[in-house]
């Protein structure tokens, strides 16, 4: 309907206008495409200090204001998954759109009005409680969605040098399902990977007493190792899981036995396992069971827990104060940057719009829930360094 000549247009939550401008720049990993700069630009103003840490394409940013404890961070990322078929989405994914109370476009649910919802709480905060107690910092990759390899881990390993520990970390992954708030993500499981190649003797498969078969071999031990129950989980996490995901054997003909088999697997593990044990009892398994071999094993992510606590309070009491919603604690999903994060933070959680969208066609975002996700990030603020420090 146009606007009455006259009527005044209703005013653009700032977190949405931003969020616009974030998701306009086409930033598929690893191109931040200027998204920080953008960044950089709202907070410079206020007095926030910054850091720069590019690496291989990436593009890392650390933000801080303030200097004392204690150190609440909120990270995320600027780059996003490419589109796939552009005729398959309603509109331009990296022209914003707004239809039926919602925000379109690549980057809407992931990250970018999680970003967006940062700087504005952050910006607001700032400018309510100037001499606030603690500080507050901003980690922001454009190399979450890749390989990870250059973005987030490289302004952990210079925090691990200047020997600076974040105390609280806020993730801006879209962590809800069905409604913002329902769920908040205190922890995730780690992911260990393994390309595992098995060695036989080759020939003629009329003659095996001349020959000996890997997969026959292997067979037997991945039998033995999908059966293990390697832990029972605990109160926040399931028991650890064991996949296959590849196995790769023969030369393509039918009368040959192949001199050797390739098996990639991967183990998501709670908290109740560790990467070095499941290593051992894998080995074991393979020379139970005969097997000569040669493993390369790939840690893609530790696990993570923070248990109820100062941040979770928190972060609860805010999402219920603002959406009327209590949320769940939910350790389910893949990997996040927590991962690394958790090496210089002890207490990590998750929080973001709902998730039912992400790296989907037609990607998008409840208009109101923007405002709301900017609400609850400024109220956690407040918990943690305005109530919770001033009644120390």
């Amino acid at each position: 309907m146009d606007q009455v000549l006259g009527e005044v247009a209703p005013a653009v939550h700032p977190t949405v206008a931003l969020a616009r401008e974030l998701i306009a720049r086409i930033s598929i990993t690893p191109d931040d495409a200027g998204c920080q700069p953008l960044i950089v630009e709202r907070l410079q103003a206020l007095g926030f200090r910054f850091e720069y840490f590019n690496s291989n394409g990436v593009s890392n940013l650390w933000a801080r204001h303030g200097s004392t404890k204690p150190l609440v961070c909120f990270a995320g990322h600027t780059d996003v998954v490419p589109t796939g078929p552009l005729d398959k989405w309603h509109t331009d994914p990296f022209v914003p759109t707004e239809r039926d109370g919602n925000l379109y476009g690549r980057g809407a649910a992931d990250m970018k009005t999680g970003i967006a919802a940062f700087v504005t709480s952050v910006a607001e905060f700032v400018q309510t409680y100037p001499d606030h107690p603690g500080s507050i910092a901003l980690l922001i990759t454009s190399d979450e969605e890749g390989p990870a390899t250059d973005g987030t881990i490289k302004v952990v390993e210079w925090l691990q040098r200047i020997s600076e520990r974040i105390d609280y970390t806020i993730v801006g992954e879209p962590s809800s399902t069905e409604r913002l708030g329902d769920t908040i993500k205190n922890g995730r499981r780690g992911s260990l990977s393994a390309r595992l190649v098995v060695k036989g003797v080759q020939g003629h498969i009329a003659y095996p007493h001349l020959a000996k078969n890997p997969i026959l071999m292997v067979a037997p031990a991945l039998a033995e190792m999908a059966a293990t129950v390697w832990d029972n989980g605990n109160e926040y996490f399931p028991p650890t899981t064991f996949q296959v995901s590849n196995i790769h054997g023969g030369t393509g003909a039918f009368n040959v036995i192949p001199g050797t088999v390739e098996v990639y697997f991967n183990f998501r593990f709670a908290t109740a396992s560790t990467a070095d044990g499941l290593k051992a009892n894998v080995e074991a398994i393979l020379q139970r069971h005969g097997c000569e071999y040669d493993i390369i094993w790939t840690l893609g992510g530790k696990p993570f827990l923070t248990s109820r606590g100062a941040l979770v309070d928190a972060l609860t009491t805010a999402v219920r104060d603002v959406t009327g919603v209590t949320p769940e604690l939910s350790t389910a999903g893949g990997t996040s940057d927590g991962r690394f994060i958790a090496d210089v933070c002890s207490e990590i959680a998750e929080f973001g719009p709902v998730n039912a969208t992400i790296h989907k066609l037609n990607e998008h975002v409840s208009l109101t829930d923007i405002a709301q996700l900017h609400d609850v990030y400024f109220a956690t603020l407040e918990n943690l360094l305005i109530k919770r420090v001033s009644h120390a």
